[in-house]
């Protein structure tokens, strides 16, 4: 609707218009975000389409945005789907301190950024790590009232509720953590621990009950912690209970420390996924924890919620000096979950996750402001990595060490592949560019057509038509580390459309 100054302005207008019967008349229009336009001669007609052009925004302005599918998972209980059914591809960043840090200037820049790459969900928390309930936020407000779990500060939540609609608009779904897991087990942490049993269980219903009627969240526990005690379970558990006594949409799962999986620790029945950290080492085997996970009962689809950070020490808690992780690192952590059966991976940067910038202090040895870092190529090449996996039935393959023949030992340059439901596609990824040696009767084609994807550039590049009666050795023209290659073989009739 106009405001009432629009309303008067035009009265007047008219008014104008009748006592000086004439068809021009300067006016001052004020508009939107208090800016003045001078004092310009305007004719009835045009008048008449400015008052139409108020009035079709306006409405338009009342029309809610339309919201994301709800997630659920799927019948088979090894991915997600939306609630039509179509499978959910989650490709996450991990961007812990997005609602701690970030003004809305700087939080619009990120999240375009991140759904023009291709990325469809974002992992931050409400109270955050780095010293979240003290420090206040971009805006100057802290969470909660006295560090009280029952007292909300309704500012700083109205700024969450905006960066999940900003979110929702952009296509991307939010990984929600409550809260992180030094609020309940300090360990190395800032805190202060402020939950028990019976504040947590609080505390998840009420922000479950905020957020019960917001389609496109993930609810997350933990935080970057394990219950280590009966007081740490409970503190858990109670959350989760308190969630689940106002809010059944909603997925949730559970990020666990390093080197673990929630399933480690929890097999519940509000546990609906299973999420590891794999960490923050080259000497870390990601395929491991899926293999783990597909093998618990019952069956839960598994993200890979924190592999290698692009721009971080290697072991970086070890004592001395360790190379840095690059965008090679981001990429074999990538294709190894997803070849092993993961239902989704999650990209993370040094930089990004805690929004390193002056004039705070860099955590882990940061040492790239935040939106240069935006531009490294790990997160791009993400989106290439998603590319090509939805050009098939990503969610129907099989893991099959017995593609690759001849010796494969399980280290920096393992190679692995996986063969479609239907036999009509093989993918194999060599991390070091080693030639790969393929059981191409795996296919259930006479002749098929192999391909090189280039992960780096997202290009691919045919290697040839070959019997499939025949076992054939397909060698990249690059080898050594950060020469990985991804070998996709299609029957001849060439059913998927490799991305170009």
């Amino acid at each position: 609707m106009l405001s009432e100054l629009q309303q008067k302005q035009i009265k007047d207008w008219r008014w104008n218009q009748k006592k000086k019967n004439r068809n021009k008349e300067k006016i001052s229009i004020f508009i939107e975000h208090n800016k003045w336009i001078e004092p310009y001669p305007i004719n009835l007609f045009a008048m008449k389409k400015f008052v139409y052009l108020i009035l079709f925004l306006a409405f338009a302005g009342m029309s809610p945005a339309k919201s994301l599918p709800l997630l659920r998972i799927s019948d088979d209980h090894r991915y997600l789907v939306a609630e039509d059914g179509n499978p959910f591809f989650w490709l996450g960043d991990t961007a812990w301190e997005l609602l701690h840090r970030l003004n809305r200037e700087e939080t619009i820049l990120y999240l375009n950024d991140r759904a023009k790459k291709g990325f469809t969900l974002i992992q931050t928390v409400v109270l955050a790590e780095l010293d979240g309930l003290r420090t206040p936020n971009a805006n100057g407000d802290v969470p909660l009232i006295d560090l009280d779990p029952e007292r909300f500060n309704e500012a700083y939540f109205q700024h969450v509720d905006w960066v999940l609609n900003e979110a929702e608009k952009r296509g991307l779904y939010i990984g929600l953590l409550p809260t992180w897991g030094d609020k309940f087990n300090q360990k190395w942490g800032v805190g202060p621990v402020i939950f028990h049993p019976h504040n947590a269980e609080k505390f998840g219903a009420s922000i479950a009950k905020r957020y019960q009627n917001q389609n496109n969240i993930v609810w997350i526990l933990g935080g970057d912690r394990l219950p280590e005690n009966d007081e740490h379970f409970a503190i858990v558990r109670a959350m989760a209970q308190g969630i689940r006594q106002v809010d059944s949409r909603h997925l949730i799962t559970y990020h666990p420390s390093g080197a673990q999986k929630a399933t480690n620790v929890f097999n519940d029945e509000w546990l609906d996924l299973d999420m590891f950290q794999s960490g923050h080492s080259r000497d870390t085997r990601d395929y491991r924890y899926v293999w783990e996970s597909r093998a618990v009962n019952p069956a839960r689809p598994v993200i890979n919620g924190e592999p290698r950070y692009e721009n971080i020490p290697d072991r970086f808690w070890d004592p001395g000096e360790h190379p840095w992780m690059d965008d090679s690192d981001v990429r074999v952590c990538a294709y190894w979950s997803m070849l092993a059966g993961a239902a989704g991976y999650t990209y993370g940067c040094n930089d990004i996750w805690q929004m390193y910038d002056v004039p705070h202090a860099p955590s882990v040895n940061a040492r790239t402001g935040w939106k240069e870092a935006l531009h490294l190529p790990g997160s791009m090449q993400m989106k290439h990595m998603k590319a090509l996996f939805m050009a098939f039935p990503w969610y129907e393959m099989e893991y099959d060490p017995s593609i690759i023949l001849g010796e494969n030992p399980e280290n920096p340059e393992f190679k692995m592949s996986a063969i479609g439901k239907n036999k009509d596609f093989i993918i194999a990824y060599t991390p070091w560019g080693r030639p790969l040696k393929v059981d191409l009767s795996k296919m259930k084609t006479e002749k098929a057509e192999a391909f090189w994807f280039n992960p780096r550039s997202g290009r691919s590049l045919s290697a040839g038509s070959w019997k499939t009666s025949e076992d054939h050795v397909f060698t990249p023209w690059a080898t050594g580390r950060g020469s990985d290659f991804v070998l996709v073989v299609l029957p001849a009739n060439q059913v998927y459309p490799l991305p170009l």
